[in-house]
C-alpha cells in the first residue's frame, strides 16, 4: 500500500511518518511514527493494536492468539465498544463497532511533531436499529496517546441510547506485582458476583484472581503502577462515568479461543466510556465526546 511522510514545518521539532500497510492477516492497518512513538492502528475496528515510546515496552497487550480477520475483533490493544457494552442477546458482545472497517476521513500532522488520524464509522445494516447517527473517532500519537470518540445524533426528533467504551488492554510485566490506584471510594458492579454492587475500600487495587468490575460515578485519573517494567500508566477521562477494570485469570482465559492460557499474567484492562447506568440518551442534534489520554512514567 502506499506511504505519506510529514516534514516538520519551518521553526518546529520532530517528524511525522504515516504509512498504510498490510498488517496480520493482511488487514489494511496505519503505522504512525513520531519523534516520541510508534503505533499501529486497523481499520477493522479502528483498532489501536500498539503503541510504544521509544526505549520502553508496549502500552498496550496483543494476545499472541488474536484473529485477525474481519469476522472477529482483535484481543488486545484498545478495541472500540458501541454502541452496546457486554452481552446483547443475539447480537454479539460488545456492539458491531470493533468489527466494522473504518473509513480514514483525515491524517492531519501537527507543527509539534505529533500526528492524529480521524476515522469515521461506516454505515451498516445493524445501525438501522437506532435512530440516524455519525461515529467519527480521532487518534493522536506523540509522546501520549489519545483518543476521542464522537457521536452525534443526527436525528431531528429521536433520542440516541447507546453505551461506549475504549476497552484498553495494558502490557503489565508480572499481574502479581501490578496496584491500580485512583478508585478508592468509589461504587462498582461486581461482574464475577452477579453484579452485586460494592464499595472499593482499598487504597489500591491488586488482582489475585477474575476481576470484572464497573466503577460508576467516576471521572477521576486511574493509574498502574507495574514495578516490573518500572512504570506507572496514567488513564485521563472526560466524558466517561463508567471505569471497567477487567482481567479474566486462569479459568476464564482458557475458555476464550483467541487468548492464551497464561496471558492474563501480563495484561490488565482499564476502560473508559459509559455503561450501564451510564448509558448515554443523546437529544436530536447533540453530540457526546468521550476523551481519553494514555501516558507513561518511569517509577523512581
Amino acid at each position: 500500500m502506499g506511504e505519506t511522510t510529514f516534514e516538520r514545518k519551518p521553526g518546529s521539532e520532530g517528524l511525522g511518518r504515516v504509512a498504510f500497510m498490510d498488517g496480520r492477516g493482511e488487514l489494511p492497518m496505519l503505522e504512525v511514527i513520531t519523534r516520541w512513538s510508534t503505533a499501529g492502528i486497523y481499520l477493522h475496528g479502528a483498532h489501536v493494536a500498539h503503541f510504544a515510546k521509544k526505549d520502553e515496552p508496549p502500552l498496550l497487550f496483543l494476545s499472541q492468539c488474536s484473529r485477525f480477520d474481519t469476522e472477529h475483533p482483535i484481543r488486545g490493544g484498545i478495541p472500540v465498544i458501541f454502541p452496546w457494552f457486554g452481552h446483547r442477546e443475539g447480537m454479539g458482545q460488545h456492539g458491531f463497532a470493533r468489527v466494522k472497517t473504518w473509513e480514514v476521513k483525515e491524517v492531519a500532522p501537527a507543527a509539534d511533531g505529533s500526528v492524529s488520524v480521524k476515522f469515521c464509522l461506516p454505515e451498516s445494516p445493524e445501525a438501522s436499529a437506532y435512530p440516524p447517527f455519525t461515529v467519527d473517532y480521532l487518534v493522536t500519537v506523540s509522546d501520549s496517546l489519545r483518543l476521542e470518540l464522537i457521536v452525534t445524533n443526527s436525528s431531528k426528533e429521536d433520542t440516541l441510547t447507546f453505551e461506549d467504551c475504549l476497552h484498553s488492554y495494558f502490557e503489565v510485566g508480572d499481574i502479581s506485582s501490578v496496584t491500580i490506584s485512583g478508585l478508592k471510594g468509589v461504587k462498582y458492579l461486581d461482574k464475577v458476583a452477579n453484579f452485586a454492587e460494592k464499595t472499593e475500600e482499598a487504597d489500591v487495587i491488586r488482582i489475585g484472581s477474575e476481576v470484572d468490575r464497573v466503577y460508576v460515578n467516576t471521572a477521576v485519573p486511574v493509574e498502574v503502577h507495574d514495578p516490573n517494567l518500572r512504570r506507572k500508566i496514567r488513564i485521563e477521562k472526560s466524558g466517561s462515568l463508567s471505569t471497567v477494570v477487567w482481567n479474566p485469570w486462569t479459568t476464564k482465559a482458557q475458555q476464550m479461543p483467541d487468548f492464551a492460557n497464561d496471558e492474563h499474567q501480563r495484561m490488565v484492562c482499564v476502560e473508559s466510556g459509559n455503561v450501564g447506568p451510564h448509558a448515554v440518551k443523546l437529544a436530536p442534534g447533540a453530540t457526546a465526546r468521550l476523551k481519553v489520554k494514555l501516558s507513561t512514567q518511569a517509577l523512581s
